[in-house]
């Protein structure tokens, strides 16, 4: 097993006091290289992943962020389940004030799929 791979295995989604935690900013994240597999044919899926959040108590370590979205890459996951499977985790670590995740899937079969899914409001 390569190191990346290994890193990638033992992947923990960390995080970080957030420094700024009384002032509202934005973190916009764009993960151009996300994939996953089809839980039906096993064909790969490819995607952006976009996150959005207003942090409050903690923000999120980049290279676990990293690591963690390639930890999808050999999954045999559906577009919906993978968004919000991804939502969830970072909803759950960071307690964000606001956060929002999108999933811009590639086409596939002449298919264009974008899963958007957010807390109910900025705050």
């Amino acid at each position: 097993m390569k190191y990346g791979e290994k890193a990638i295995k033992n992947v923990r989604l960390s995080t970080w006091e957030n420094q700024y935690p009384k002032r509202d900013y934005e973190i916009d994240i764009s993960f151009p290289e996300f994939t996953c597999l089809c839980p039906i044919s096993g064909y790969p899926d490819y995607a952006t992943i976009r996150i959005k959040y207003i942090p409050d108590e903690k923000i999120v370590e980049l290279k676990s962020l990293k690591l963690y979205l390639n930890s999808y890459r050999n999954l045999y996951i559906s577009h919906e389940e993978s968004t919000n499977k991804i939502f969830a985790e970072l909803k759950k670590k960071l307690k964000p004030r606001f956060l929002e995740v999108v999933g811009d899937f590639n086409p596939r079969g002449n298919v264009k799929t974008v899963i958007r899914v957010s807390t109910d409001q900025k705050k």
